[in-house]
C-alpha cells in the first residue's frame, strides 16, 4: 500500500500535489481537462477586496526555458470570487487555497475578512505585491515588513495562513524566520524571479511593464536551493514551487524538505501535468518500495 497523504494546517491531504496562483485560474476552468478531485488541493488565482484590471498589454512573452509575465493580478474582486467560484470548487473532493493580494495590509485585511466565512480552507498570502505604502517595494523583501503582515493576518484570519515568498531577496532563510515568527502555519517558495526581455525587431520591451516575473523550468535549480534552505530554516511545513514539469522535479523539491509540491508554467503547455507527476510519484514509490511519502520530506540534507 503506498501513502500519499499529507496532514498539515489541520486539514488531510490525499497527496501532496497542488497547483500555483496564477497558473490555474480559479480551477474550475482546468476541470474538462483534470479531475480536480485527484489533487491534493486546487490553488485559485490572486484575488483582492477590490476588483484589479491589471496591467497593460502585452503581459505574457516566451523566454528560453520559461516565460515571463506582468499581469498585474487581474481580478474580479473577492465579492464576485465567492459567490461565482468559490461554491462551485466546494462540488469537488479536494482542499481549497485561496491566494489573496493587496497593495496595502489594509486592502489584504479586508480580502481576509471577505474569506473568513466562506467555503476556503487556506489562505495564501502573496507578499509579492507591491506595497503602495512603502514607495512601491515588495512587501515580501523586508524582514520586518514579512513580520508585521503575518502577524495582523493571523490576527484576524479564521484560516490558517501560508505565506508566498518571494524569491527577489538578498537571505531567503531571515524572510522565512520572519514570517514563522509573525505566526504563520506555513509557507510556499518560489514566487517568480524578476526579469526582462526586449524585443530586438521592434527595439522596444516585449512586454508593456518593462519588466516581468520569471517562471518556468529555468528558476527550477534556484528554488530548489531556497526550499532546502528554508527547510533548514523553519519548522513550519513548505510548499515548494519554479519549475517544476514532472515527477522527477517535484521528488527534488520534498527531497529538499518540501512538504508540497505545486504545479505551475506547466500547466500552461500540458494542462494534465498534476495528475502525471500524481501518477509518477506513486510509480515512483513503488519501484523503490517506499510505503509513505512522509518519508521522503527533507530526506537529503
Amino acid at each position: 500500500m503506498i501513502d500519499m497523504s499529507v496532514d498539515a494546517f489541520g486539514l488531510h491531504f490525499k497527496n501532496p500535489i497542488m497547483t500555483c496562483s496564477g497558473t490555474f485560474a480559479s480551477g474550475l476552468e482546468y476541470s474538462e481537462f483534470v479531475d480536480l478531485n485527484r489533487l491534493g488541493a486546487v490553488v485559485t488565482k490572486g484575488v483582492s477586496h477590490e476588483p484589479w484590471s491589471g496591467n497593460p498589454t502585452p503581459r505574457i512573452c516566451e523566454t528560453p526555458s520559461g516565460m515571463l509575465n506582468a499581469v498585474g493580478l487581474q481580478n474580479p474582486g473577492t465579492e464576485l470570487f465567492i459567490n461565482r467560484n468559490l461554491k462551485e470548487l466546494k462540488k469537488y473532493d479536494t482542499n481549497i487555497v485561496v491566494n489573496v493580494c493587496g497593495h496595502s495590509l489594509e486592502e489584504y485585511l479586508a480580502a481576509v475578512e471577505d474569506l473568513n466565512e466562506t467555503e476556503a480552507d487556506v489562505l495564501e498570502i502573496n507578499i509579492s505585491c507591491p506595497n503602495v505604502t512603502a514607495g512601491g517595494l515588495s512587501f515580501g523583501t523586508d524582514e520586518k515588513g514579512v513580520y508585521e503582515i503575518t502577524k495582523e493576518i493571523k490576527r484576524i484570519s479564521k484560516k490558517p495562513v501560508i505565506m508566498k515568498l518571494t524569491p527577489n531577496v538578498t537571505d531567503i532563510k531571515r524572510i522565512a524566520k520572519a514570517a514563522e515568527d509573525g505566526g504563520a502555519d506555513g509557507i510556499s517558495l518560489i514566487n517568480t524571479i524578476t526579469g526582462m526581455k526586449i524585443d530586438v525587431e521592434r527595439q522596444t520591451f516585449a512586454l508593456a511593464n518593462r519588466t516581468g516575473g520569471l517562471s518556468g523550468p529555468a528558476i527550477h535549480p534556484v528554488a530548489v536551493r531556497m526550499v532546502y534552505e528554508c527547510a533548514n530554516t523553519v519548522n513550519i511545513p513548505i510548499i515548494g514551487m519554479g519549475g517544476c514539469r514532472n515527477y522527477t522535479d517535484a521528488l527534488e523539491m520534498i527531497l529538499a524538505g518540501a512538504s508540497f509540491v505545486a504545479i505551475g508554467t506547466a500547466n500552461f503547455n500540458n494542462p494534465k501535468a498534476t495528475e502525471e507527476i500524481i501518477d509518477g510519484i506513486e510509480d515512483y514509490m513503488i519501484r523503490h518500495g517506499i510505503s509513505d511519502i512522509k518519508s521522503l520530506v527533507g530526506a537529503v540534507k
